[in-house]
């Protein structure tokens, strides 16, 4: 069946001048724009579109992409607000409605925020909310330790970074163990650290044990080779030089030049480390 608010794989079933109509299933015809009809689109073709309402609250459907899709979380620009709410640019024609309801605060045109798209049930439209809370941890947490997951960063403590979890659940990256600049809206990949009994989610950006370690390691030999086998980093340079250099922690550093050590790889003195193993150079 096709969604309101996703990207959907339907069938062309009728062209004409001004578009072609696309098989929606139970919504019925559905009209995709000619400027958003590729070339050589003929009746039977199937098309990925995403489906949305237009300014006169029409079923229509774009090829273009909006920043989100219904049930995620994205940071966006108000364009205007008026006396229904604050309308936010998505990448689409028409801009989506943040209702004075779900503000979590009074929206100013020209400013971002963090919203939530969904589809009010009662209108059957599109809209977003900025009252992140009542989207987030509805569910019970169900991932494993070092489980890889899409992160969103909400917002910044005293503690760390409160990150969104599969635009489902929130999470935290603790400060001291953060050694990148972080900003509101950022997308990255992390890592499940530990879930707590109470559910709450503690998060690391870097694969923990072992594993993180080696790939460390790896990517410090690839360093070196590429330098000739020397680089001028060792046990008494700075974490700042060191995270500014091989973008870790001095602590892992030490880890990661350990295991090349005990491998028999290289030699480590105060200043520098050198690659000793010929057969890599």
């Amino acid at each position: 069946m096709a969604q309101l608010g996703k990207y959907n794989e339907l069938k062309v079933v009728k062209c004409l001048d001004f578009g072609v109509y696309l098989d929606g299933q139970e919504l019925g015809e559905i009209l995709l724009p000619t400027s958003q009809v590729p070339p050589n689109t003929k009746v039977g073709d199937g098309l990925e579109v995403f489906l949305y309402r237009d300014s006169e609250d029409r079923l229509i459907a774009t090829s273009k992409e909006p920043f989100a899709t219904i049930d995620q979380f994205a940071v966006l620009r108000v364009v205007t607000v008026d006396k229904v709410g604050a309308w936010m640019d998505w990448g689409l024609d028409k801009h989506l409605l943040v209702p004075f309801r779900e503000q979590k605060q009074d929206m100013e045109a020209g400013k971002q925020y963090l919203v939530y798209v969904y589809i009010d049930h009662e209108s059957q439209r599109i809209v977003a909310s900025s009252k992140l809370d009542k989207f987030l941890d509805n569910i019970p947490p169900e991932y494993e330790e070092n489980q890889e997951v899409d992160l969103l960063i909400s917002n910044q403590s005293e503690i760390g970074y409160v990150a969104i979890i599969n635009h489902t659940h929130s999470g935290m990256l603790y400060k001291n163990e953060v050694f990148q600049p972080l900003k509101r809206g950022q997308k990255l990949k992390g890592f499940i650290k530990k879930v707590r009994p109470d559910d709450k989610i503690d998060l690391t950006l870097q694969k923990p044990g072992y594993d993180k370690i080696g790939t460390m390691a790896e990517n410090i030999r690839k360093l070196l080779i590429k330098h000739k086998g020397t680089l001028p980093y060792g046990d008494k340079s700075s974490p700042e030089e060191i995270y500014g250099f091989f973008q870790m922690s001095k602590k892992d550093f030490k880890k990661a030049i350990g295991l090349l050590y005990k491998q028999k790889k290289i030699l480590i003195e105060e200043n520098q480390i050198i690659w000793v193993d010929e057969k890599s150079i």
